[in-house]
């Protein structure tokens, strides 16, 4: 099963959303319904690491003090099921192979794979 998952509040999530092609993705709002561990762990398993999943810009990253702090694979599978803000967003799951984040090339390689 193809699909995405996002923040239905986030302006940046909306605009790839708009620009993506006809498409079969299932959507995820990572606020309505929050992630689950087996979810967390699908992810890490393609990704390589909680690490690659995690938010380093999350607000909640810098007011909890935790860009001071050396944090490990399991800290960040912690704070990844503990808050939305910490996913770096959007996440497409397709055909098995995963894309992270909403950088130019990661969403011109999810369009070309859509078409």
């Amino acid at each position: 099963m193809n699909k995405i998952y996002y923040l239905a509040s986030c302006d940046t999530c909306r605009k790839i959303i708009k620009s993506l092609p006809k498409n079969n993705l299932v959507f995820h709002d990572i606020r309505q319904e929050p992630l689950t561990e087996s979810e967390i762990d699908e992810m890490k398993s393609l990704a390589g690491s909680y690490e690659a999943l995690f938010s380093k810009k999350a607000q909640l990253y810098k007011s909890l003090g935790l860009k001071n702090q050396e944090l490990s694979e399991e800290d960040y599978k912690k704070y990844l099921l503990q808050h939305y803000t910490f996913l770096s967003r959007p996440v497409f799951i397709i055909g098995g192979k995963i894309y992270i984040g909403n950088s130019q090339k990661n969403i011109n390689e999810v369009i070309s794979v859509l078409q």
